[in-house]
């Protein structure tokens, strides 16, 4: 029963997830990201968090990747938000002395 309501939670936030990107104006994209990209970040301390609660051999191992996929996940959403910012950017004409 547990099996069937995860995977219609996840099936829904699916749903809402792309209703929801689908509906934000592209001037509005930069902070959503941003503000995922802080989510992220909680999502790292998590993974912190399950480093260290066991000496289980496999909880560190888990825990362990938790945390490098967290990382990525919060440098690459970064960098990619920082790109975003860099196109409204005014371009410089050249010959600007």
């Amino acid at each position: 029963m547990e099996a069937v309501f995860l995977t219609f939670v996840f099936v829904l936030s699916i749903f809402l997830g792309f209703e929801l990107i689908s509906k934000v104006p592209s001037t509005l994209h930069t902070p959503l990201m941003s503000g995922s990209n802080a989510i992220s970040g909680i999502t790292l301390i998590g993974s912190l968090a399950a480093v260290k609660t066991d000496n289980v051999q496999i909880a560190i191992i888990l825990g362990t990747l938790a945390v490098a996929f967290a990382t990525v996940n919060v440098v690459g959403g970064y960098a990619v938000t920082d790109r975003m910012l860099g196109m409204f950017k005014k371009k410089d004409e050249g010959g600007a002395k």
